[in-house]
């Protein structure tokens, strides 16, 4: 009976494959219409006659020119099809678009998607003539670009740190735990993330002291004389005089970890009204926009390198690339524009 009372179930939007085909062989060749073959695989009429167009081909068999449906034929089509499916390369049409990014890529260091996102940020190109971040990291992938994958900083496979736990670490000041909140969600300006960065592990030897906003992500990094609580107390002393007023509404809060170099910080609440909090021991996760800056850092001066070979200014063009590199969580803001903005609103309303 080639008419099935029952409606079959729904096939929509999958592809014929080898086992259908020769279904349908089998079937065509007992003499079922296409209509007859769909309803026995479930399928729709049209579904069959174009695999019956796709797989046909003629043969001569006794002087006589004959039709003949062949399965192989038919997935050899419909593969040769497919190479052909899908959106094509627009890297010829966003050739501008694409130097754009090789330019500040390789001469400015920055990242592919601030690169993609700050040029759409601020229309740099049309929508056009350009493509987006993932298409961009394809392009890698697929050798069309200059940039390869070993160029890119975090492409690249970390070994995880097993857990520790330590038990009776001394108490420097307020934990964490008593962070406010408004801190916590980052709903507040003026709460920062402090930390050190060393280069050598050798005595006397220089180190950084970084301090990252967590709402705008603004940088400041300063060259001190050694990994001391002398060091970043001296630093700090520096920086209250710089700010002078403006430095408790600048610096609200801040965050360290339990290193010894930060035990006197909280010092620092009796001169200010400024908060000091300490993270729990081996828990870098709860100071992460530090550490991730710091990792930016380290792009310029990578683990081992004396810190003693790079001068005020060096450290200074280093900071000043951290703060110019347009960010995602800022809607492709550099943390300088960030800054800048919530800087008004504190001093203009």
């Amino acid at each position: 009976m080639d008419y099935l009372n029952d409606t079959p179930n729904s096939r929509k939007n999958k592809h014929l494959n080898a086992y259908d085909r020769g279904q349908i062989a089998l079937l065509h060749s007992e003499g079922l219409s296409p209509y007859a073959i769909g309803k026995r695989l479930g399928r729709a009429s049209n579904t069959i006659r174009n695999e019956l167009k796709r797989g046909t081909v003629s043969q001569i068999k006794g002087n006589k020119t004959v039709n003949i449906y062949f399965p192989d034929t038919g997935q050899r089509v419909y593969e040769n099809n497919r190479k052909n499916c899908g959106p094509k390369f627009k890297l010829l049409a966003c050739e501008d678009f694409i130097e754009h990014v090789l330019d500040e890529f390789y001469n400015l260091d920055h990242s592919l998607d601030s690169i993609c996102g700050a040029a759409k940020r601020h229309n740099k190109f049309p929508d056009s003539e350009m493509v987006c971040t993932k298409t961009l990291y394809n392009y890698i992938d697929a050798g069309l670009l200059e940039i390869k994958n070993i160029d890119l900083p975090l492409k690249l496979k970390r070994s995880l740190k097993s857990n520790r736990v330590k038990q009776n670490k001394k108490k420097l000041g307020t934990s964490i735990e008593e962070r406010p909140e408004s801190v916590n969600d980052r709903s507040e300006f003026g709460h920062w993330e402090i930390d050190t960065v060393i280069g050598k592990k050798t005595k006397g030897e220089a180190a950084l002291l970084t301090m990252t906003e967590r709402t705008t992500r603004s940088q400041i990094i300063r060259k001190i004389a050694d990994k001391t609580s002398h060091s970043v107390q001296e630093t700090m002393t520096k920086l209250i005089k710089e700010a002078g007023d403006l430095f408790s509404t600048v610096f609200k809060s801040i965050t360290s970890d339990n290193g010894s170099e930060f035990s006197e910080l909280a010092s620092i609440e009796e001169i200010v009204d400024t908060k000091v909090y300490y993270a729990h021991p081996y828990s870098s996760w709860e100071r992460g926009t530090n550490e991730r800056h710091n990792g930016l850092i380290r792009r310029f001066i990578p683990k081992g390198r004396s810190i003693n070979e790079f001068s005020i200014e060096a450290i200074a063009r280093v900071q000043n690339w951290c703060n110019n590199l347009p960010r995602k969580i800022l809607g492709y803001l550099t943390p300088n524009e960030a800054f800048e903005d919530q800087l008004k609103q504190i001093l203009y309303n």
